[in-house]
């Protein structure tokens, strides 16, 4: 048989496989075992082998580009137009086979594994100061049934929960108190957590030539700068800035029809973390950007004065994620009074 094209659905322990030869007739269709993946795709000849973009698959992409094989990653929401009839594995591998092949299909860049270690420190930080805030608002609201209320503020909530514990005149019983302690040791231990993966993000910003390159975007530090290198790495599968902006959803949505164009608020689609980074380096950015006479910042004025200055925020976001992408592809440095420089 020779094959040209597979479609892979992937799963923890069962893959199911539907390939077919050049002719578009189907050749393959059966299960593999977690054991058979790579054995199965060693035997066969080099060729084309797409799978959604989920858990595993840029593990699995790697090892079948390992043995010669050409790997594509779809988005999940692009495949699912091509799947028939119910939905299955072997629907599923069918129609991942079918959509790897259409000319026109968005893919996914395969990413590293040290993009992948990247972007886990990003990822359990990101759970990590989730967990923190809701260990905050537990403390809030337990303080609260007992009417002692704490100002707005994790700083504040710090500062506050030693001189609760001592206050002997609040009412507070002997048992809550060191239930409040042990809350306050929770506190401490993701504060450090946070505060270690944070110097963990601040090396890898040092050591990594690209998320340097970045940071001379103003809005942009080691944070953001090592989450976009971790998720767009060269960026070259976006043909121009406007599409890397479009993948974070800082585009506007449109509901057009008739020759009527309607734009609507942004699409928010993509990567949220990544776009909650980008807007609030750009608000940090508009917050001194009066006190600035370069072209971008007398821009971003122009625009908060005639909008809101939310509107004005998401803009200039969509601004930066541009000139990542224009930095990530041609290479240089931004400079603020004259946009892209080469670098030296």
């Amino acid at each position: 048989m020779n094959l040209t094209r597979f479609g892979v659905d992937l799963a923890k322990q069962v893959f199911q496989v539907h390939g077919v030869d050049r002719h578009e007739q189907v050749q393959v269709k059966r299960a593999l075992s977690r054991r058979q993946m790579r054995s199965y795709f060693a035997k066969q000849a080099p060729c084309l082998i797409g799978m959604e973009a989920c858990a595993g698959a840029h593990y699995w992409a790697r090892e079948l580009c390992r043995l010669g094989h050409t790997v594509k990653l779809i988005p999940p929401q692009f495949v699912k137009p091509y799947v028939k009839s119910q939905k299955n594995d072997a629907n599923d591998a069918e129609a991942i086979c079918e959509a790897v092949g259409r000319p026109n299909m968005r893919f996914v860049a395969v990413k590293s594994a040290a993009q992948q270690d990247v972007q886990a420190l990003h990822r359990i930080r990101s759970e990590l100061v989730r967990q923190r805030t809701a260990k905050a608002n537990q403390i809030r609201g337990l303080l609260s049934e007992y009417g002692i209320v704490v100002a707005t503020g994790i700083g504040t909530l710090r500062r506050a929960i030693p001189e609760i514990q001592e206050d002997a005149e609040n009412g507070l019983s002997g048992l809550f108190r060191r239930v409040l302690g042990g809350l306050r040791q929770d506190l401490e231990t993701f504060d450090t957590r946070i505060a270690e993966l944070d110097a963990e993000i601040a090396q890898v910003a040092v050591a990594d030539a690209t998320a340097q390159r970045l940071q001379s975007i103003p809005g942009i530090g080691p944070m953001a700068a090592t989450a976009l290198v971790a998720a767009v790495g060269d960026a070259r599968q976006f043909a121009r800035g406007r599409d890397l902006a479009a993948s974070l959803g800082l585009t506007p949505g449109q509901h057009s029809s008739g020759g009527k164009e309607r734009l609507l608020g942004i699409t928010k689609r993509g990567d949220c973390y990544l776009r909650t980074l980008l807007v609030h380096g750009a608000r940090a950015v508009l917050r001194v950007a009066g006190r600035k006479d370069d072209p971008r910042s007398r821009w971003v004025m122009n625009v908060a004065t005639r909008r809101h200055k939310n509107v004005a925020a998401v803009a200039l976001a969509n601004k930066m994620a541009r000139i990542v992408w224009a930095l990530l592809v041609r290479g240089g440095t931004y400079d603020s009074q004259h946009g892209l420089t080469a670098t030296a």
